[in-house]
């Protein structure tokens, strides 16, 4: 097995497993206390969406021109500069958010402001690690950096949320200890980049400026901070922690954790799929390309239909097994629908975005990303400060600025490369699983809510098989051949 191969496999079980101990996390333990919670997931996304205005889209460059670089010997050079430069926009950056109350004294109000011991210091932690994991991934190494993105941060957060909820600390220490796993995250990317190369300090600039390379360097790094802005999540985050307070934010973010499950099919697939995308674009293989497109994003639309079937019809009684706040929960199933619903659309529209991304028209995927953040935004104030939906609100606004992003996407790939995700097989999905939530909802409920979260989605899913088996939609015994199973593992 390649080094790209043991790498991809190690990276998409690292994946899963941060995301079954994050989801596991916020089903089953933070809705004990969403406020709390609510106060972490507002403080990273916050910190997140601070990150661009001071990596400025260094890091991408970090990977563009490293082969260029590594020729020449100025690969110590380019991550001296970049950590330098990364560090006087921080400077910058925290000069401009301490004076910003005295031309808008409303500053101060909002939690970003009170929060600023810990958001700023984390503001410049993922900014170093921002361009940490873009260098060592140029290095075909990958694994590493995907625990530090995905274990460290779940990690911080269940530990830290422990300490206050359950042995009752208090909430500074289990800040401290939240902050502690990034700081360790950061000094962990250090030591792994050391050991990949050893790190010595280059802050010449002769390099730079021969040929104007500072200028190459920095039109791209800006194409890259532009790009940063789509994050409508982080946004979310924002918003509803500054508008609505920090226990809806916290039902957010669990409601955030359920509804990612219809994803799982989407996790790890572009990495396997980015080079066959690259190959047809570069060989103009348009037929190949809308062929592999249909089928790409009919699985993904299959599997993530599946899966929100059965979440919709369990969720019910999935939240009577949520510590002490599920009924909360159970208010918000509308959000589910919603958001799960726009989630879906996602999922079928496959990699439209990636597609455009790997064309000489990726400046176009910017401006898109652009326009969905701006519209998020836009719909997210008019349903919080105009409208009593409040997480609804939220869900609607993400589902509307969601799908026009990928409406957008769909047709401008349909007119520039003749390429398109959707097929008459969605239609019949879409029938087979409506029918089959149906089915499910209208069956008698038990006064056992463990049967009912059993046997509710098992009924979903015997429907779903059987409508498929007589459609031939998708081949799901390639799935569940156990010689297949086997062939994957090396099982003798």
């Amino acid at each position: 097995m390649s080094v790209v191969a043991r790498q991809g496999f190690k990276y998409s079980i690292i994946g899963y497993m941060g995301f079954l101990l994050g989801t596991i996390s916020a089903i089953f333990i933070f809705p004990s206390n969403f406020e709390f919670y609510g106060k972490l997931r507002y403080i990273l996304p916050t910190a997140e969406m601070l990150v661009p205005l001071v990596v400025l889209g260094i890091s991408y460059s970090n990977v563009k021109f490293f082969h260029r670089v590594e020729k020449d010997g100025k690969k110590q050079n380019m991550l001296s500069l970049s950590l330098l430069t990364i560090l006087i926009n921080f400077v910058i950056f925290s000069i401009i958010f301490f004076i910003l109350p005295l031309f808008y004294p409303k500053f101060t109000k909002l939690e970003a402001w009170k929060s600023k011991e810990i958001i700023l210091p984390m503001v410049l932690i993922l900014s170093l690690c921002a361009l940490f994991n873009k260098y060592t991934s140029n290095y075909k190494r990958i694994v590493v950096s995907n625990i530090f993105d995905n274990i460290f941060p779940k990690i911080a957060n269940l530990g830290a949320f422990c300490l206050f909820s359950y042995l009752l600390l208090s909430q500074q220490i289990a800040f401290v200890f939240f902050f502690g796993m990034f700081a360790l995250m950061l000094l962990g990317y250090v030591y792994y980049t050391n050991k990949l190369e050893k790190i010595q300090l280059d802050f010449s600039t002769d390099y730079f400026k021969k040929n104007n390379f500072w200028k190459e360097f920095s039109n791209y790094s800006f194409f890259g901070f532009l790009g940063t802005f789509g994050n409508y999540l982080a946004i979310n985050s924002f918003m509803i922690g500054e508008f609505m307070g920090m226990e809806e934010n916290g039902i957010y973010a669990v409601l955030y954790a359920l509804i990612s499950l219809i994803s799982i099919p989407q996790l790890g697939l572009f990495n396997i799929s980015a080079p066959i995308i690259s190959k047809t674009l570069a060989e103009g293989d348009m037929e190949e390309l809308d062929r592999f497109h249909k089928k790409t994003s009919l699985s993904l639309y299959f599997l993530g239909a599946v899966l929100f079937s059965c979440i919709m019809v369990g969720f019910p009684f999935l939240t009577q097994f949520m510590p002490k706040n599920g009924t909360m929960l159970r208010e918000y199933e509308p959000v589910v629908w919603i958001w799960g619903s726009a989630v879906l659309v996602d999922l079928a529209t496959g990699f439209n975005g990636n597609i455009i991304s790997l064309s000489k028209y990726y400046r176009f995927n910017i401006l898109v990303m652009l326009l969905l953040a701006g519209l998020t935004i836009g719909l997210n104030y008019y349903f919080i400060k105009h409208t009593d939906l409040k997480l609804i609100g939220i869900a609607l606004s993400t589902a509307i600025s969601l799908t026009t992003y990928n409406v957008i996407k769909i047709a401008f790939n349909y007119f520039v490369f003749k390429v398109s995700p959707l097929s008459i097989e969605m239609i019949f999905v879409s029938i087979i699983c409506t029918l089959a939530i149906t089915v499910a909802i209208v069956l008698p409920t038990f006064n056992n809510n463990f049967i009912n979260l059993v046997y509710k989605p098992a009924v979903v899913l015997i429907l779903i098989y059987i409508g498929n088996y007589f459609t031939k939609i998708f081949p799901i015994e390639n799935y569940l051949n156990l010689t297949f199973i086997k062939g994957i593992f090396k099982f003798k």
